[in-house]
């Protein structure tokens, strides 16, 4: 068995002699090595940056320290631990690729779990082409994971993958405790973290939407309409029955419910078209920053603006965007707006609700695409959000700029790899400032210029004119002379017809 202290990047090759379940173990066994360190140790770290990190402080109040109780017996923490720390066991099927990348899977698969809230007690990874039909991992299988979580006393099993519904009923039969799939973990850390009006409804109804066909009924006996001559009178032959179940029922409340969700995150969708529009109106740029989820995103944005956002160690620790005012060297204003982070395989009913959110991205000048340069395989990340962006209209077609984020923890020859398959690559750190000066004069250079060239003199009364001039467009030359202040300039077509309206004089 190879080192449980081994890394991904140090993996030796497998030998020819053991079976692919000997190795499926080994992976396990690294994964459990790291149990509650899957989201790197160290903890989170913040910089003078990051503000003073209040919503931090409220989302950490709950936890619980252990050891630092003088109780004889520490009921409290009992309490904590049987209402909020669920004990899992995870489970995988390792069907193509490397057991590096089984590796990193599971692995990530244990950060999502660790950041739910959870505790990871023991994991499973069988090796076979396709998942079971039946119950996921096949029938042998079923009963070895059974055995594994009442050993271990979990009481939640944790799928790496899509359970159908009729997958997670068999299973959830086999095991007798609660099955949850990638997805629906997901989905719960989501609810977890959604703080905004918007972001609650988003998560909400991809909540419902996952749950609809996922409904577990108790058969036609729990009839909630009168059949017969009383369900039926007035209505014809054919129309007589049992009537309505208890399942159909909650159907339809729900899909009432995801109707109602609809309309408010409908109606809430002209507020955030106005700011665009705004923005839009007055020329200013706008930059967007996305890309894998505990990539560094917020912690870049709180180094360029002093954001004050959340920064945890943790995925999805932000998911509402954030839009905060910058400027060039040169003094063009321009806007940087925070977006959800992504992951593998997100849940198509998060990014079907979160769209309205997402246009952030399209609706951008720039897009810089944040990547973790320390991860085992930032590639992989790197694929996972554009096949996000080709599912939102427009977004492939944002100029993108890779940022390949903390640099202070990624090896030279990861970086040197990055930088010579994306051209469009600049390489930062977030928490020791490297590289951020760097990024601005990009940032700087990429975004768009105006495009109309205008010389004029404007009267003193019109100094709001000359203001936006200096906020917006690019002064070749200023003299103030005795009529008023000669400009010579590039601005947008708007204010360049505005400039003409009011100007005394051409220059």
């Amino acid at each position: 068995m190879n080192d449980p202290q081994h890394t991904p990047g140090e993996q030796q090759a497998t030998p020819v002699s053991r079976s692919p379940q000997e190795v499926a173990d080994d992976v396990v066994a690294r994964v459990l090595a790291r149990a509650g360190t899957a989201l790197q140790a160290g903890g989170t770290v913040h910089t003078s940056y990051d503000g003073d990190q209040l919503e931090l402080e409220e989302r950490t109040s709950l936890r619980r320290v252990a050891g630092l109780s003088t109780e004889l017996e520490d009921v409290t923490e009992v309490e904590y631990r049987q209402l909020r720390l669920e004990k899992v066991v995870l489970v995988g099927v390792w069907g193509a690729g490397t057991a590096e990348d089984a590796e990193i899977s599971l692995r990530e698969l244990a950060a999502l779990a660790e950041t739910a809230g959870s505790q990871v007690l023991d994991a499973l990874l069988q090796r076979r082409r396709t998942p079971d039909p039946g119950t996921y991992l096949g029938s042998g299988k079923a009963a070895e994971l059974a055995g594994v979580v009442a050993a271990v006393g979990a009481d939640t099993v944790v799928v790496d993958g899509d359970l159908a519904p009729s997958q997670r009923r068999a299973l959830e039969d086999i095991v007798r405790v609660k099955v949850i799939d990638r997805t629906a973990l997901i989905l719960d850390i989501f609810a977890q973290h959604a703080k905004s009006r918007e972001g609650k409804a988003q998560v909400e109804l991809a909540q419902l939407e996952y749950l609809l066909p996922r409904l577990r009924g108790w058969g036609e006996s729990m009839s909630r309409q009168a059949g017969g001559q009383v369900g039926g009178a007035g209505a014809g032959m054919g129309s007589r029955g049992p009537g309505e179940t208890k399942i159909e029922l909650d159907r339809r409340r729900i899909r009432n419910r995801m109707a109602k969700l609809r309309r408010e995150i409908a109606a809430m969708e002209p507020a955030r078209q106005t700011k665009r529009a705004n923005r839009k109106r007055h020329a200013i740029p706008s930059v967007a920053i996305a890309g894998y989820t505990n990539a560094g995103k917020s912690s870049l944005l709180n180094r360029l603006t002093n954001a004050g956002v959340l920064v945890e160690n943790a995925l999805f620790a932000t998911l509402d965007p954030t839009v905060r005012r910058a400027q060039t060297s040169d003094g063009r204003v321009y806007t940087l707006a925070d977006t959800v982070g992504f992951v593998r395989a997100l849940p198509h009913q998060l990014v079907e609700a979160f769209r309205s959110t997402l246009e952030e991205v399209a609706d951008a000048d720039l897009l810089l695409h944040v990547v973790d340069a320390s991860h085992p395989d930032p590639e992989g990340q790197i694929a996972a959000v554009r096949h996000v962006f080709a599912d939102i209209p427009g977004a492939m077609d944002v100029p993108e700029v890779i940022v390949l984020n903390k640099a202070d923890l990624a090896t030279p020859e990861t970086i040197a790899r990055l930088r010579s398959r994306e051209v469009h690559s600049i390489v930062v750190s977030a928490r020791t400032g490297e590289g951020v000066e760097e990024l601005l004069e990009l940032i700087a250079d990429q975004l768009p210029r105006p495009g109309v060239e205008v010389a004029v003199v404007l009267p003193y009364s019109r100094g709001d004119l000359v203001s936006r001039v200096h906020e917006h467009g690019d002064i070749t030359s200023e003299e103030h002379l005795e009529d008023g202040t000669a400009l010579r300039a590039r601005v947008d077509a708007t204010l360049a017809a505005e400039l003409e309206a009011a100007a005394v004089r051409t220059a």
